[in-house]
């Protein structure tokens, strides 16, 4: 049987993957493992009413109270779920995957995600049933589903305050700003707009079937687009639940995850405040942050890919600063998980400290090419100790040096083994990439 959980809780095409039974199950779990209270919140898929009603009567079933804050971003929830004493939170959205797709997050009382741990605890509780029926409640005991009228009003109001707090605001700066079509509608406009920004926004209504369709943070033309047609400074892309952002200059450069990480790590270590002179990134971030944060004197820990190792990392050694080149960006003393919008003004106050441009400030680290080619193989594990694909990963690290890397991940859900290389060179990049992808092709 196919586990429940996925990388980033239970996701899948809304009633028929997902199902109202299973959602129906995982609402009763979050009070059977969290508590009573339980925060929920959606984005803007047409799916999105009917998991909350099949969330709420789960939890409802187990004579909880369904806290219902609507529309709102995944970052918002994780926050409220501390600022509201709840015991627990879910978010039902699928984040960057098609309309058609949902999913099912959930957090504990402090607003973080589930340990592997709970998770598969949890996905016993379902695949049994759920609790005995002499175990429900009855009565006058069964719970309540309550509205949280002004959600989306105290994460707004905590997003600004992690820049106006330190005295900035963004009067004059115009903004070009993508909501995808998702939860980011409600709250990023409104945050910019209270810190002095000129704000454009572009797909910032929804009717269910449109969110990330062509548009946010994975598709950044119309974004592109938008920042060429007003001449913004600066242009934001969120994709549907906003927990990740990805932005750009007013030239319609890109500046991903680990340029944000770069700005923003190098701006805290200046003023004293990158706890342990540390940041946090992936294994997959590109060089040329290793080579920023190094030339800053920063050190950059690389942990497996995902989100949830960047924040385990961060919490086991106390560190702040973390993120991934999606655009997934963790700033721990202003929330526990990615937050797209606060990664915006973090980054947008840090630029304005430097005093110059987006574009220059930016230019901290210089991006090495990097290609990647995915080999599809018999055994993807079976690249490890494999003697011919270990000789030719180390000639090309040899002829690399410091100026490149190779790295081999085999897929987690594919029959495929990823080969990255990087290189100072585009063309040498390809070369090795292609030449150690042949070997893998050969001998895998």
């Amino acid at each position: 049987m196919a586990r429940l959980f996925g990388t980033d809780g239970v996701r899948g095409i809304a009633n028929k993957e997902l199902t109202c039974e299973t959602a129906f199950k995982l609402g009763q779990a979050a009070v059977a493992f969290q508590g009573k209270t339980i925060l929920i919140g959606k984005d803007t898929r047409l799916s999105g009413d009917m998991l909350e009603a099949a969330v709420s009567a789960g939890i409802m079933s187990m004579g909880g109270t369904a806290l219902q804050a609507g529309i709102i971003p995944t970052p918002a929830i994780a926050l409220l779920v501390r600022e509201l004493h709840c015991d627990g939170g879910i978010v039902i959205s699928a984040s960057h995957n098609p309309p058609e797709y949902n999913g099912i997050k959930l957090f504990d009382g402090r607003g973080f995600k589930l340990p592997d741990a709970v998770e598969d605890e949890i996905e016993a509780f379902v695949a049994a049933g759920g609790p005995p029926a002499e175990a429900l409640p009855n009565g006058d005991e069964v719970g309540v589903a309550l509205p949280v009228e002004d959600a989306c009003e105290l994460y707004i109001a905590h997003a600004v305050s992690t820049v106006a707090n330190e005295g900035i605001d963004f009067k004059g700066l115009k903004v070009a700003l993508d909501v995808g079509h998702g939860a980011s509608c409600m709250t990023s406009a409104e945050a910019l707009r209270r810190l002095g920004a000129d704000v454009t926004v572009v797909n910032e209504d929804f009717d269910g079937t449109d969110i990330n369709v062509k548009c946010g943070s994975t598709h950044l033309e119309p974004l592109r687009q938008l920042v060429a047609e007003i001449g913004a400074d600066v242009g934001i892309a969120h994709d549907g639940d906003a927990d990740r952002v990805m932005l750009m200059d007013a030239r319609g450069n890109e500046i991903d995850g680990d340029v944000m990480e770069a700005v923003c790590a190098i701006d805290l270590h200046k003023r004293g405040k990158l706890s342990g002179g540390t940041a946090v990134s992936t294994v997959m971030c590109n060089l040329g942050l290793a080579h920023a944060m190094r030339d800053a004197g920063i050190e950059l820990i690389q942990t497996k890919v995902g989100d949830r190792y960047v924040l385990e990392a961060m919490r086991e050694g106390g560190f702040i600063l973390g993120g991934e080149q999606s655009g997934h960006m963790i700033f721990l003393e202003h929330n526990s998980t990615g937050d797209g919008l606060v990664t915006a003004l973090q980054f947008l106050a840090a630029c304005q400290r430097v005093g110059t441009s987006i574009e220059e400030a930016t230019s901290v680290m210089t991006r090495f090419p990097q290609t990647l080619i995915n080999v599809k193989v018999h055994d993807k594990h079976a690249v490890d100790g494999n003697a011919a694909v270990e000789a030719a990963v180390a000639a090309a690290e040899a002829e690399l040096g410091e100026d490149g890397r190779v790295l081999l991940r085999p897929s987690g859900t594919e029959p495929v083994v990823r080969v990255m290389v990087e290189a100072a060179d585009a063309a040498e990049a390809d070369r090795h990439a292609q030449a150690i992808a042949d070997v893998v092709a050969r001998e895998v």
